[in-house]
């Protein structure tokens, strides 16, 4: 079996239940659970049978306790999780939409462990022994400088050591605010641009290329609001990209076409360099029809269950592309049913779903 690394933060997560906003239910009671994209990955992976371990930096109180314990009982590796006593757990936020009111996250994560953890804090020649990809995120280098060198030494030792750095943007400009001398995309920019050329798979979007160098001659066609040429456009920014970063072997992109809060289209590209073959899911009858998701439970770690799909079926041999995008598509149609950031889609429901069982009937 595969064993995959990811590092990053894991916070605690706070939510009015249901679609209540935050000034409705305060004074009151939110629901608490801990969730982080790269947590979030090895919580699909692990739900999935996969050998994960999770690494990050969290202070020394009750709430580590119980987010250990609730990272141990999904079957995820906390062997390498360090316990510091410099720091504070990090928090945030989430308000979920409905209808055309957007979902809002909130962030107090502001001098947290992770973002206190600098290079030399971790033995990653011990840790990344046997693994065969570390995942990674642009969220946690936009914590703090320190938190950016000590991603880009993981990405080094493990690049030296043979292995493979799948490698999600996840831009977030509320956190890139380490510099003030820089805007939030300079600063991301500047500092993702020594990380991609470490990268073998990379999760991006147009607006992505922006920050690291590659940019498409703006869009003139009168079809410039179709299906088709979203993903004609999708397909020249990925070769763009890899033209300018040769050493990414595999790019991919998702779609989402939001029409509402509660409503959203979802679907997912896969290019792979050397052939130069995309992969689209879904399909079908041999054609790429997004998954139309009319009643969005919560949305938020969506993208994460997509990335740990791709790594599933990436390392599972019985998978080709097409296959792994079809896993890493449904799964993520599935996470946007599911309450919280963990996506506790099981492989025979992932599985069913690529195959057409998406009628939501009561199986008994």
């Amino acid at each position: 079996m595969a064993k995959i690394i990811t590092f990053g933060e894991i916070m605690a997560r706070m939510a009015p239940s249901g679609v209540l906003r935050l000034r409705q239910v305060l004074p009151g009671s939110l629901d608490v659970t801990f969730a982080g994209a790269e947590a979030n990955v090895a919580a699909s992976l692990a739900q999935l049978g996969t050998d994960v371990e999770f690494v990050s930096a969290l202070p020394d109180n009750p709430l580590t306790d119980g987010c250990l314990a609730d990272l141990r009982s999904l079957g995820i590796g906390t062997r390498h999780l360090q316990i510091s006593d410099r720091g504070r757990f990090g928090i945030y936020f989430v308000e979920m939409g409905a209808n055309q009111r957007p979902s809002r996250v909130y962030y107090d994560r502001e001098g947290s462990s992770i973002s206190l953890s600098k290079p030399g804090d971790f033995n990653w020649p011990e840790i990344l022994k046997d693994a065969e990809w570390l995942h990674l995120t642009g969220i946690t280098p936009a914590l703090s400088a320190s938190a950016a060198a000590v991603t880009l030494e993981a990405a080094q030792v493990a690049k030296a050591m043979g292995g493979r750095i799948a490698f999600d943007v996840n831009f977030r400009s509320k956190l890139w605010r380490w510099d003030d001398t820089r805007t939030p995309q300079k600063l991301a920019g500047e500092t993702l641009q020594e990380l991609i050329p470490l990268v073998s798979l990379l999760m991006a979007n147009e607006e992505d290329g922006k920050l690291l160098g590659v940019t498409l001659p703006p869009a003139t066609d009168a079809g410039s609001g179709s299906r088709q040429f979203h993903i004609d456009r999708a397909i020249s920014f990925a070769k763009a990209m890899t033209k300018r970063y040769p050493n990414i072997e595999l790019f991919s992109t998702t779609f989402r076409e939001q029409l509402s809060a509660s409503h959203n289209n979802w679907g997912a590209m896969l290019y792979d360099a050397k052939t130069g073959q995309t992969n689209l899911a879904p399909l079908k009858d041999g054609e790429y029809r997004p998954y139309e998701i009319r009643n969005i439970v919560d949305r938020v770690g969506s993208g994460d269950a997509f990335d740990a799909g791709l790594l599933f079926g990436l390392t599972n041999p019985e998978f080709d592309h097409q296959r792994t995008l079809e896993f890493a598509t449904s799964a993520a149609c599935l996470a946007h049913s599911i309450v919280g950031d963990c996506n506790f889609a099981t492989q025979q429901e992932i599985e069913e779903l690529t195959q057409g069982s998406g009628s939501g009937r009561v199986v008994r």
